[in-house]
């Protein structure tokens, strides 16, 4: 019976050794951070290169504004001219 429960004492403390050892999958040693054994399995997110410029959408709507501002003037001044 006695023989039972240091079995059994030594199982729990193995298990929560485990346990507590598990925590985070990256490991840190000698100064580096590792990565976990499961990088491979990870799956991977890509983001494709945006443009330069933060501002582009802006950009190309201000100056979609200026032609057609620009192009209704000119239609303006031509209707008038006309006459």
């Amino acid at each position: 019976m006695k023989a039972k429960s240091v079995w059994h004492m030594h199982l729990m403390a193995g298990l929560l050794m485990s346990a507590t050892s598990v925590g985070c999958l990256q490991t840190t040693i000698g100064g580096q951070t590792l990565p976990s054994a499961y990088y491979l399995d990870d799956d991977v997110q890509y983001f494709p290169k945006g443009p330069e410029q933060k501002l582009s959408n802006q950009i190309r709507a201000l100056e979609r504004y200026k032609a057609d501002r620009l192009a209704s003037q000119q239609g303006l001044s031509e209707e008038t001219s006309g006459y």
